[in-house]
């Protein structure tokens, strides 16, 4: 529900002097389809790589570029700029930029509105390697987080000057995330979560292994979510193919022993945790270390049981600690989920309805039955990114003030 996130946002945008200047054309095209109100301040540098008709185009307003605006209109847009503003977004920040920032410069209109601005301020440094990787850049980066502005780091690939090395803008999937987490309201900050995502694989043999339809999208879902909501996230993933959520500490496992190691060991410092995986029930007694000629495998399997992880989590939970678990289901629902509520000692309990082809597995939206201990929502069957946040909704109530 990113439109949620950034309609109505007033969002500055800073183009240097970069190459790097055009991509952040489509960044301000995207952003005004979200129906941010976005205005562009472009310094002299900044326009001798990109119009500034192009980004007045697709922002839909005036380009600033002017300490002192000659509109009768705007006399004072240094200051009106960065007063109005929700969040102003650096990007591509030169190294010359990034020097002015850093010692409080204001020679022009850009370093001024930040001067004069509160709003959160997003910088994302690109330029030469060598330029990113002097003594004097990463003094001057050191300097802005200590005056609180976030700076997004680089990337690493071949640059427009054919040497290759960090310092590439960063991509805007990536920085987009950082943006939305800071227009958010953040009522996960400073708030340690872990959150258990995907399926386990138990191996029979070095080619086949047991495993379930787990796809991991609503645990990954619940690690954006609490990203953007402020969080430090851990997120303890088995086996999947969707990438690392932005700012999310991620562990890759594979079996269900392995997602019991890395969870119970990472408990103690998680004031909330989130147990959505689809940890295998049973895994086979027996691991052979050859492939399994198809000629020699048993009609029966013998199995043995994984540990249960929720169980132990709920064992072990400290006063204060949130513990949420997921049920997938497909019949029943309140039932099984009070019954597994009480069992697994949990705050929370998310039923995932898998009757039918929209929701659980393997789609993009879901609809989920809470249960807490003082009753019941039924919520909307709405895309995972949004289920996520109205669990989001439920557990921040419970955390102690």
């Amino acid at each position: 529900m990113m439109q949620a996130v950034f309609a109505g946002k007033k969002i500055v945008v800073g183009v240097t002097g970069s190459i790097a200047a055009f991509k952040v054309a489509g960044w301000v095209s995207d952003l005004a389809k979200e129906e941010a109100d976005v205005s562009v301040i472009m310094t002299q540098s900044g326009m001798e790589f990109v119009t500034p008709l192009t980004f007045a185009a697709l922002s839909g307003r005036k380009v600033h570029s002017e300490m002192f605006g000659t509109e009768i209109d705007d006399p004072m847009a240094h200051i009106n700029l960065g007063r109005e503003a929700d969040l102003i977004l650096v990007a591509p920040a030169s190294a010359n930029t990034l020097a002015k920032l850093a010692n409080g410069l204001a020679d022009n209109l850009l370093c001024t509105t930040v001067l004069a601005s509160r709003a959160q301020v997003l910088i994302c440094p690109a330029m030469n390697s060598r330029m990113y990787s002097h003594p004097a850049t990463k003094e001057n980066i050191k300097r802005l987080k200590s005056l609180g502005y976030t700076v997004i780091n680089p990337a690493i690939g071949l640059m427009a000057c054919k040497e290759e090395g960090e310092g590439r803008l960063a991509e805007w999937d990536d920085v987009k995330e950082y943006v939305a987490r800071a227009l958010s309201v953040n009522d996960l900050r400073g708030t340690n979560v872990m959150i258990s995502a995907g399926p386990t694989r138990e191996p029979l043999d070095p080619a086949r292994y047991l495993s379930n339809r787990s796809s991991g999208k609503m645990g990954y879902a619940l690690a954006r979510a609490a990203f953007r909501r402020g969080a430090h996230v851990t997120l303890v993933s088995g086996p999947t193919t969707l990438p690392c959520p932005v700012g999310v500490d991620r562990l890759q496992v594979q079996t269900a022993d392995e997602m019991y190691n890395a969870v119970i060991s990472h408990a103690a410092k998680n004031s909330i945790i989130i147990k959505a995986a689809a940890v295998a029930d049973y895994k086979p007694a027996k691991n052979h270390e050859h492939k399994v000629k198809k000629d020699q495998i048993k009609s029966h399997l013998e199995l043995e049981p994984n540990k249960d992880i929720l169980l132990a989590l709920g064992k072990m939970k400290k006063p204060g600690q949130i513990l949420v678990g997921f049920a997938a289901e497909s019949q029943n629902l309140r039932d099984e989920g009070v019954k597994k509520l009480k069992k697994k000692n949990l705050d929370i309990i998310a039923v995932n309805d898998i009757s039918t082809k929209n929701t659980g597995f393997e789609v993009e939206n879901n609809q989920v039955l809470l249960i807490n201990k003082s009753g019941e929502e039924q919520l909307p069957f709405t895309s995972k990114l949004h289920t996520a946040n109205l669990i989001w909704n439920d557990i921040v109530r419970l955390i102690p003030t």
